[in-house]
């Protein structure tokens, strides 16, 4: 395991002595933010994915993730984290514009729902690109019910600096070429952060409450929480429900063994569960009375399907599988997928928290990384959990390697290996912007009542509010926010104009000659 102390990397300290550590800053930085649709009556939306807002299967920016009712924002990528957020504001903006009278939940948990029927599957149309993501869809609830699917988050994408893959090639005098690298380095980075990921949960968790009503479909996960009140269960300390065993870590996906040591072993190890027949999925059938009820019977149906907290990408073409993307023209970013909404922000994540994020990715990337075992990886996913569950319970020990730590005593080194690397991110800023974020999260490792987890569950309390309920006022703070605003008219004409090419682009896709759907899928998943 990587050991973090106040001694600077290799990496560092060479940037360092040739001036080089510039090269650090304007990584480009995206965010995409999920959230369900509500409608009036507290409920999640029964309502398509407005028209208004334009295609959710051709535009770049606007689009549903697993509910109709699940609305996806997505910005750009920008080298200032700041205009980032600035996108990630205006486009809600345009879309509280045109809700009419519904609002987006600000918690990840959903709330509002009355069981696996009551969240409409998402539509993309008629053409088979649009049928392979709906029929994909419909394959997850069969397998995992469509209730965990309404789980909303954020994820943080991350490109490094061209300039600094270039440098440290040149400077470790590496044999490889620069794209393998530049691959090479990316997983490095993704095998820190997994090391590291707790983190993430402790400081930004904000799901420590679940709604009763997310158990309708399945009861009997109920049993392992205690009651908050009759609306709501909860484990004291946790910090974030969304990444344990109920939420995302699917206990069906447990077993797979995916390689992070290599692309080509993270590329293989992943194309064979999509390849590989499983049986409780074959039970459930493909094509059903002439219905597709999933792509197909095996362990995984597409890449996606796969969940894990960071993912190395790659642009992809049009019709492209994404671990083909990744083989033929390497890692292009990461995407960093384990962030709750923040309930008590109107877009769910603010600049600090980002910059953090940034510091932290480029500090794993700057430390040695060794290969993951698989000891290493039951270590990883334990403290995952133990952090998810009761990550602000007093005196809370995690591994490190092969020695317990105080998650204290292990956050504030992170926190210290990571001052040098906001330093260098400061020098431009008179303000200080990566090292104040920095101190933020100092101040809520030696205080854990001043989380966003422990946060939810006082205001709870004192305001004597089920989860949904108090979820469903922050969340109409937010929206009475969003309605105080306006955006200006060129943004407006801007977003209006990406809605109209949008639904162009959907209605000439559809209008094409479209080849019998089987025939799409079985050259879809033939491609090598």
């Amino acid at each position: 395991m990587t050991h973090f102390n106040n001694k600077r990397s290799t990496r560092l300290e060479q940037l360092l002595a040739n001036g080089r550590d510039h090269l650090l800053s304007g990584g480009l930085k995206g965010i995409e933010k999920e959230s369900l649709r509500i409608g009036k009556d507290g409920c999640i939306a029964q309502t398509p994915h407005p028209v208004v807002l334009g295609s959710a299967l051709t535009h770049p920016y606007i689009t549903t993730d697993y509910s109709e009712a699940l609305i996806e924002l997505i910005t750009p990528p920008f080298a200032d984290v700041k205009e980032a957020l600035d996108y990630l504001h205006n486009i809600h903006q345009f879309v509280y514009d045109h809700l009419d009278g519904e609002i987006l939940l600000g918690a990840s948990m959903p709330c509002g729902i009355d069981g696996d029927e009551s969240i409409p599957i998402a539509g993309y149309g008629s053409s088979n690109i649009g049928r392979m993501k709906h029929v994909y869809r419909h394959g997850l609830w069969r397998r995992y019910g469509r209730t965990m699917q309404a789980i909303a988050g954020i994820h943080f994408n991350y490109s490094v600096p061209e300039a600094l893959w270039t440098a440290l090639h040149e400077q470790e005098n590496s044999q490889l070429s620069l794209e393998q690298f530049t691959s090479d380095g990316y997983f490095g980075l993704i095998r820190n952060f997994q090391r590291l990921g707790w983190l993430i949960l402790y400081l930004f968790g904000a799901s420590p409450a679940i709604c009763k009503s997310f158990f309708k479909s399945r009861p009997e996960l109920m049993a392992q929480f205690e009651e908050f009140d009759s609306g709501t269960v909860y484990h004291p300390y946790a910090t974030s429900l969304r990444m344990s065993d109920i939420g995302y870590k699917s206990k069906n996906q447990a077993n797979l063994k995916i390689d992070y040591n290599s692309l080509s072993g993270y590329v293989e190890s992943l194309s064979k569960a999509i390849e590989t027949p499983y049986p409780d999925y074959e039970k459930i059938g493909v094509v059903v009375n002439g219905e597709y009820r999933q792509l197909n019977s095996n362990i995984l149906q597409i890449e996606n399907e796969f969940y894990s907290t960071i993912r190395p990408k790659q642009i992809i073409k049009s019709g492209e599988k994404p671990t083909l993307a990744l083989k033929n023209r390497g890692v292009r970013y990461i995407e960093m997928r384990s962030l709750d909404l923040d309930l008590f922000n109107p877009v769910g994540i603010d600049e600090p928290k980002a910059r953090f994020i940034e510091a932290l990715l480029l500090t794993c990337l700057l430390k040695d990384s060794p290969e993951i075992s698989e000891q290493d990886h039951q270590i990883i996913n334990a403290n995952q959990l133990a952090v998810a569950n009761f990550g602000r319970k007093p005196g809370l020990e995690i591994d490190k390697g092969k020695q317990k730590i105080r998650l204290q005593d292990w956050a504030t080194e992170i926190l210290d290996s990571m001052q040098p690397v906001c330093a260098i991110l400061d020098e431009e800023d008179v303000g200080k912007p990566y090292s104040s974020a920095l101190e933020q999260q100092r101040l809520l490792i030696e205080n854990q009542d001043s989380t966003a987890s422990a946060k939810i569950l006082q205001n709870m309390t004192q305001t004597r509010q089920p989860f949904s309920r108090f979820a469903l006022a922050k969340s109409a703070e937010h929206a009475r926010y969003f309605s105080l605003n306006k955006l200006d008219p060129i943004h407006i004409r801007q977003f209006e104009d990406m809605a109209e090419q949008s639904l162009a682009k959907q209605k000439a896709l559809e209008n094409k000659a479209q080849i019998p759907f089987d025939e799409f899928l079985k050259q879809y998943f033939s491609q090598k």
